[in-house]
């Protein structure tokens, strides 16, 4: 894999969802190698943010703006005229899907209808990457990864959006973007985690949480498996993706999975095992009591073609990852300055790839 930092400097880039946890590293990154970074989205749903503590909006020109709104979206992007976009703004939570549908599908599937219509009349505009999720595929409970052939589909509102999301994209491409000279690919990444996630409902904020507190922590589905990965690892395939895009067009204008290696799949309660151990030796895990809504048990992806095609790796084992997260929190409680720490992480990780290389 090779990131050329020089192609990135000066380049006009879109990200949507900016204020939010992978758009906030996204948008950090991206403008460490000087490319002039313009977001949009929502702002901040919790008090805590990377937004707020990395201090994304120092580092971008970023506009507060809820993508179901076709007539602001559209006056934005003919305005900041991108060169590339990154589409991130999602409704993300599948058990808020359940409380919400409605909001899950307006966001997941008109905003990105929005989104893609909008883009047509970016007269410099040649890349977009649409940033999808794993659970887009029609899960079987397979001990497999899906490729990317793979039927879409989705038991819960939130991965039947993103399913959407993909049918959305392919016709979009095929009726529109291919005729008009803008090559876009689909990215579908594993369960990310880092640091400055402070999401609900998700498992490593809650854990964190809790052992903040020094509280035992209490997880949903403990047998659960889930291609867990630090979230530098799909955003460094999504940014290789969105160079071959803009310099070589049609030729990457599909549906890439960006997830770990197979034997980092883990389940959920391995992952609150090590967490526990690496935080506090005398905190534990139990099973959260009641009812739940349909969650998947298992989900892994096969990463194959993007390892053959774009020369992508995964870098940092499951461990190594947690090892960060756990690293950034507690510099955080610390009160260091997030946003250097957070670019720290960003330059060991880049150093990281480019000595692969060698």
């Amino acid at each position: 894999m090779v990131i050329h930092k020089d192609f990135w400097n000066r380049k006009r880039v879109l990200v949507t969802g900016h204020t939010g946890f992978k758009g906030g590293w996204l948008s950090l990154w991206l403008n460490s190698m000087g490319a002039s970074v313009h977001g949009i989205g929502l702002s901040p749903c919790t008090e805590n943010s990377i937004f707020k503590h990395a201090r994304i909006a120092e580092v971008t020109d970023s506009h507060i703006c809820d993508i179901r709104d076709f007539p602001k979206v559209k006056k934005l992007l003919n305005d900041l005229n991108p060169e590339i976009i990154f589409h991130m703004a999602a409704q993300p939570l599948v058990r808020h899907s359940y409380i919400n549908p409605i909001e899950t599908y307006e966001t997941n599937v008109l905003g990105t209808v929005n989104i893609l219509e909008a883009s047509r009349d970016c007269k410099s505009l040649k890349a977009i990457v649409n940033i999808t999720s794993d659970k887009c595929y029609e899960n079987l409970e397979i001990d497999r990864g899906y490729n990317e052939n793979e039927a879409m589909g989705g038991h819960d509102p939130y991965s039947s959006s993103k399913a959407c999301a993909e049918l959305v994209s392919a016709a979009y491409r095929l009726s529109f973007l291919e005729n008009e000279g803008i090559a876009m690919a689909t990215a579908r990444a594993g369960n990310v985690i880092g640091g400055g996630d402070w999401a609900n409902d998700r498992l490593i904020p809650d854990a964190l949480y809790a052992l903040e507190l020094s509280k035992d922590v209490q997880i949903r589905n403990p047998d659960a498996i889930r291609p867990w990965q630090h979230v530098l690892e799909p955003l460094s395939g999504y940014i290789t993706l969105a160079e071959k895009l803009f310099l070589e067009g049609h030729k990457y204008a599909e549906g890439w999975n960006f997830g770990p290696n197979d034997n980092d799949v883990k389940s959920v309660s391995w992952i609150v095992n090590h967490l526990c151990r690496n935080w506090d030796e005398g905190v534990k895990w139990s099973k959260q009591p009641g009812e739940h809504p349909h969650e998947a048990k298992n989900l892994k992806l096969d990463i194959s073609k993007a390892k053959k095609l774009l020369k992508w790796n995964p870098s940092w084992s499951i461990s190594e990852a947690l090892s960060y997260v756990i690293g950034w929190h507690k510099a955080f409680l610390e009160n260091e300055d997030m946003q250097l720490k957070t670019l720290e992480q960003i330059k060991e990780y880049s150093d990281l790839i480019s000595k692969d290389l060698k």
